[in-house]
Parts: structure tokens; C-alpha cells; sequence
């Protein structure tokens, strides 16, 4: 019998338990892997909280990286031992879980199963926002909310490799070095400053292009008054809370904006764009192009602590479980 982290009702840290947990055999297009390593995320915050529902109960987690042990009947393209890692896989807050194979991708040489745990999700997402979302162009200006975080550091190098001045957001000279070091131009503390009037001084009053924003309901009108006339807002999360309801008037004031609320699904929703945006991370992993930052490890049994460090922003880079 393995063990898993179970969400029994839905609330703060506390519920989360770890309990014996039988996967069973993998069924048909399925193979069952031994987790080596497990991503903390904000959409799994939104799954304990029941901000998105799901069935109770549930194995939390949905990203990771480890080592297929088991085949279900008609899997081809896999073998016993392959490493592989995974994004939107739900109950990979475990020793081990079953997949369906089509959702897997290799682990390539050059990275390790920690750092493919570390990067798959955030780094997708780094790159939908920066080759889906919108195609990044030379000289465009990006402001990035959270820029120390884990989406955040991805997101500032992704940006910066496509040529793009980023401008980033954090709360403490810690977390604006690391954000200079992923490659940020310019950083805003936004303790100290208002920082959509920051961006206005930054660019010659003109604004940004295009910001992202996963803080929500802190940082969202701010964000709107960063932007030039006929500027993007990806709205990718909300660590701060859901945005409230809105006139859309506003953005016709503001300058004809465009406000998108995308999702890592939607960019990943079939196997060809999946490979294509893995490669693009895995690969730039393995060239040492983009650096993964891994800022603290837990064991299975403290994932109540890992959340509460993630949502304490106790945290900068990635958090894992190891189990």
C-alpha cells in the first residue's frame, strides 16, 4: 500500500491528510508511475479551497515527475522505467498514481526528474503567455506581477529571450534580486510604490503592452492603468482573491484595452500543442537556457506547510514534494 495526500473537505491547509492510498492496476491507455517528485501550485490551492470544485475526496496535486512501473493494456510509445513528467494530471500529491499515457511527456537527458517536476506547469504557462496569449515581439514592454515566484522568474526569462523590456513586481529586495537575475529591466516593489504609475514613468507615460497578472483582486485596476491604448491584460490567476464584476466601459476609457482570463488547459488541449510547448521548456532546461529555480522541498507529510508557505508568499521559485 502507498500513501497519498487526500482532500476530504475542502478549506485551509489542515485538510490536507496523508492516508494509505491503492491506486489499483492502470487501466486501458494508462500506465501507473512511482512519483519522485511533486509541483505546489496555486490551481491546487483553488482545488482545496473548493474555489474550483471538485468530487470529494481527492488525491491533491496535478503536476510531477517520476518513473512508469506499469503498463495498462494498448500503451505504446512508453516503457517500464522511462522517466516522465506531467501537468494537469490530477493526484500527483503521491507515491503513486496512474496517468493516461497520452498526457505524459519524456524527461529528456540533460534534466533532472526534479527540475521537469519544477518547470512543466509554470513553465508552459510561461510560455502560452509569451507564444500563445500573444506573440512576443522585440521591443514590446511587459510588466509581470509576482515576478519572484515560480510562474513569475519562467515567465521574466521567457520574455527577455523574445526580446521583450520586462518590468516586474515583488515585495522585497530578496525577491527583486532574483528577479533581475532571471533578467527583469526594471523592478517594482509595490510596497513602497504605486506601481501602475511607476510603469507610466518607466515608459515615457506611453504604458505597457501587455501585462500578466496572477495576483486578481489586489493588483487588477492597477494593472488595467499600467496599459497603453489597445494594451493586453492576461489575467492567469488570482492569489489575492477573484477579481470583483466590472463594467466593461472601463475599458473603452481606458483606451479600447483587451482583458483575456486563459487557462494552461485551452494552450494544451491536444497532444501536438502539448509537445510543442514541453519541448519548448524541457528543451531550454537541458541547453541551460532557462534556469529553473527550486526554492524549498517538503516531504509528502508537510504538505499542509508547503501550502501555507505558498500562500504566505513565504516562498520565491518552486516548491516540491518529495515522497
Amino acid at each position: 500500500m502507498t500513501r497519498a495526500v487526500f482532500v476530504h473537505e475542502t478549506g485551509g491547509p489542515e485538510v490536507l491528510r496523508v492516508a494509505e492510498h491503492d491506486p489499483g492496476d492502470p487501466g486501458p491507455g494508462a500506465v501507473q508511475v512511482r512519483v519522485t517528485a511533486a509541483g505546489v501550485n496555486f490551481i491546487d490551492v483553488y482545488f482545496r479551497t473548493g474555489l474550483y470544485p471538485r468530487p470529494l475526496p481527492f488525491v491533491e496535486g496535478m503536476e510531477g515527475a517520476g518513473i512508469v512501473e506499469a503498463l495498462g493494456p494498448g500503451v505504446s510509445g512508453l516503457r517500464v522505467g522511462d522517466r516522465v513528467a506531467w501537468a494537469g494530471v490530477p493526484g500527483s500529491y503521491a507515491e503513486r498514481l496512474n496517468a493516461a499515457a497520452d498526457r505524459l511527456l519524456r524527461v529528456p537527458e540533460g534534466v533532472r526528474n526534479e527540475q521537469a517536476a519544477a518547470v512543466l506547469l509554470q513553465g508552459m504557462t510561461a510560455h502560452y503567455l509569451a507564444h500563445g496569449v500573444r506573440e512576443t515581439r522585440r521591443g514590446d514592454v511587459a510588466l509581470v506581477h509576482a515576478a519572484a515566484g515560480g510562474t513569475g522568474l519562467l515567465l521574466v526569462q521567457t520574455l527577455a529571450r523574445a526580446g521583450a523590456t520586462v518590468i516586474g513586481t515583488c515585495s522585497t529586495p530578496e525577491k527583486e534580486r532574483l528577479a533581475r537575475g532571471a533578467g527583469a529591466h526594471h523592478v517594482i516593489r509595490y510596497g513602497e510604490t504605486d506601481f501602475s504609475e511607476a510603469v507610466r514613468r518607466l515608459t515615457d507615460g506611453r504604458g505597457a503592452d501587455v501585462v500578466y497578472d496572477s495576483v486578481g483582486r489586489a493588483t487588477f485596476e492597477g494593472s488595467l492603468r499600467s496599459l497603453r491604448p489597445r494594451g493586453l491584460l492576461a489575467l492567469f490567476g488570482q492569489s489575492s482573491g477573484a477579481v470583483p464584476a466590472f463594467d466593461l466601459q472601463e475599458l473603452n476609457r481606458l483606451g479600447s484595452l483587451f482583458v483575456t482570463r486563459p487557462s494552461l488547459a485551452h494552450y494544451t488541449a491536444d497532444r501536438a500543442e502539448l509537445e510543442q510547448r514541453a519541448g519548448a521548456v524541457l528543451g531550454a532546461v537541458a541547453r541551460g537556457e532557462l534556469e529553473v529555480r527550486i526554492g524549498a522541498e517538503f516531504p509528502l507529510a508537510d504538505a499542509a506547510e508547503a501550502h501555507r508557505a505558498l500562500e504566505g508568499r513565504r516562498s520565491t521559485g518552486k516548491l516540491l514534494l518529495r515522497p
